[in-house]
Order: structure tokens, then C-alpha cells, then sequence
């Protein structure tokens, strides 16, 4: 089952040649789950060939114009590609009046449901398999991150020690695989642990963007397999970074290694660094934090499966 994530843009505050406005796309078995859409969003899809039918949820992180202009475009053109599903988007609560204010003044033509949540503290989205979940940033605007969590999956099932307790081949294994006891012709109860190893760890992707350094935010994202956090300034910057409420690299490197995640991915980069000077954003970060990459628009990280 695959797990990718897209980075689909890396600049902050404007768009650049080559960097779109920030913006991060997870497929997860098929599906597409959007997070933050900044100008220049659907260019980055279409050149990796990521379907607009297929996005799930949007999840916006706060509402400064740097993460929501590109989601006018997003919203129409998905009603050109035969749309039936519902979209829900979480972010904060001006969200809904931004979305209906461009609906109506665009006279946009929508054939499709569009649902708008308020992303609160917690778990904002459950499905069998994997957890959406928001928590509080500190910015210049109401602002959250975002945690997508994989539940444990079952361990591997071991089809010789269902034969020597006589369970036939058939219905029952397929009980015992989702964790279900079965009762055999005699009466004897069999435990699904009794075939299955031990669980297998989900994966975990998390999303920070536009705010000041906090130790909370180690708490939400540890153990990620792949942090996506802004590092806007270099170390030197720090002051200028805690006066417009963001964080240097340095700072993005500290949460990794306070949350002993697998891989960070610096992204959301000012625009007075040119593609040449980034290296500088990455310095600073792996002097705390050696698995740290210095994200391109559209990078893919394929995360894959655990043992």
C-alpha cells in the first residue's frame, strides 16, 4: 500500500520561478489529501500527473493569502473532471466565508458537495486505517498543524500454527486476520494472537507551517517517519523570525530531534534566499539534525511500509 508525499511548493510569502507558493499533496492508496493550497498548486499537479478527482480532504493550515490562492482554482476545475464525490476542507474558521465570498463573486460553477470543518485540536478525521489529526500553532493568525497517522496494521499471519490448532483453511483464517476470535467444531475458542505476530507500526506524516518555535509541537509529530516544517530564515534571522512569528531551519531542525522523527523536510523558504543561497537553510539545520533535505518543488518521499 503506498504512502507518497509531494512536496508541490516551497516558497513563502510569494511565488518565485521556481518555487510555487507552499502546498504538500500525501497519496495513500489511491488517494489524494491536499495540504495548503498557494498559488501555483495545480501547475505542480498536473506536472506530476496528480488527479484532481482523486483528492479526498484539503486541509488548510491558516488564512494568509501565501496558503489559500490557489484554492479558488483547485475548486473549479474539479466540477471539469466529473466530480461526484463530496470535498471537505478543514482549516480555520474564516475559511468557510473565503470559500463562499469566491463562489459567489466568481459565479463559480460547482457540481459537487463542498463541506467546510473547523479544524480544532484533536482528531479531525477517522477512517479505518488512518487518523487525521490538527493541534494549535503560534502565528499571526489562527494556525494549526497537522498529523496523519496510520493505525497499526495486523501482524503477519501464520498459516502452520492455525493448521496444528486445527483450523481449517476457509472463513476462520480470514477472522483470525482481522483480530476476531473463532470457535472451533469441539468448542475450543482461538484467539487471533494465537496465529498473528505482533502489530505492525502505521505510518506517520506531519505538517508545520507559519510559527514561532515550540517545544509543544516535538509532542504532536514525534516519531513522524517524515516531518514537512518550515525553516524560513537562516540562524542569524532568528530575531526577524520570532517578530513575523515563523522559524529559522534551525528551529525546524530542533523539532526533529526533540521528536526523533525519521526525516525533516525544510520547506516555506523566504524569497530574499535565491535557489543558490537555500544551501545555507540546510546548513544550519543539519548542524542539529543530520537526516534533514532541503526540499524542491515537487520532491516525492515514498514512505514505505513497517516490519
Amino acid at each position: 500500500m503506498n504512502f507518497e508525499v509531494f512536496v508541490l511548493g516551497t516558497s513563502g510569502m510569494m511565488p518565485l520561478p521556481n518555487r510555487y507558493l507552499t502546498s504538500a499533496m500525501v497519496r495513500r492508496d489511491g488517494e489524494l489529501f491536499l495540504f495548503d493550497c498557494g498559488e501555483g498548486t495545480q501547475v505542480s499537479l498536473k506536472m506530476l500527473n496528480l488527479k484532481w478527482k482523486k483528492i479526498h480532504s484539503i486541509f488548510i493550515s491558516h488564512m494568509h493569502a501565501d496558503h489559500v490562492t490557489g484554492l479558488p482554482g483547485i475548486l473549479m476545475l474539479s466540477s471539469q473532471v466529473d466530480r461526484n464525490e463530496p470535498l471537505t476542507i478543514y482549516g480555520p474558521a474564516k475559511l468557510k466565508e473565503y470559500i463562499d465570498a469566491n463562489r459567489r463573486i466568481l459565479d463559480m460553477y460547482i457540481n459537487y458537495e463542498i463541506i467546510v470543518k473547523i479544524a480544532e485540536s484533536g482528531v479531525i478525521l477517522e477512517t479505518e486505517d488512518f487518523t487525521v489529526s490538527a493541534f494549535d500553532l503560534h502565528h499571526t493568525k489562527p494556525c494549526v498543524g497537522y498529523v496523519m497517522q496510520e493505525k497499526d496494521r495486523p501482524g503477519e499471519f501464520h498459516p502452520e500454527l492455525a493448521r496444528q490448532l486445527g483450523i481449517p483453511m476457509g472463513p476462520m483464517w480470514g477472522k483470525l486476520q482481522k483480530g476476531l476470535s473463532v470457535t472451533l467444531a469441539d468448542g475450543t475458542v482461538i484467539e487471533s494472537h494465537q496465529v498473528m505476530g505482533q502489530k505492525r507500526q502505521g505510518r506517520k506524516f506531519s505538517y508545520v507551517t507559519d510559527s514561532v518555535y515550540l517545544p509543544t509541537i516535538a509532542d504532536h509529530v514525534r516519531n513522524s517517519d517524515l516531518l514537512l516544517c518550515e525553516g524560513m530564515f537562516t540562524a542569524d534571522m532568528a530575531e526577524t523570525a520570532f517578530e513575523k512569528k515563523h522559524m529559522t531551519a534551525e528551529h525546524a531542525a530542533r523539532i526533529a530531534k526533540e521528536a526523533e522523527v525519521t526525516q525533516l523536510g525544510l520547506l516555506h523558504y523566504s524569497p530574499r534566499y535565491s535557489d543558490r543561497e537555500l544551501k545555507y537553510l540546510l546548513k544550519d539545520a543539519k548542524k542539529v539534525f543530520g537526516p534533514t533535505i532541503l526540499t524542491k518543488d515537487r520532491m516525492c518521499f515514498d514512505i514505505p511500509l513497517k516490519n
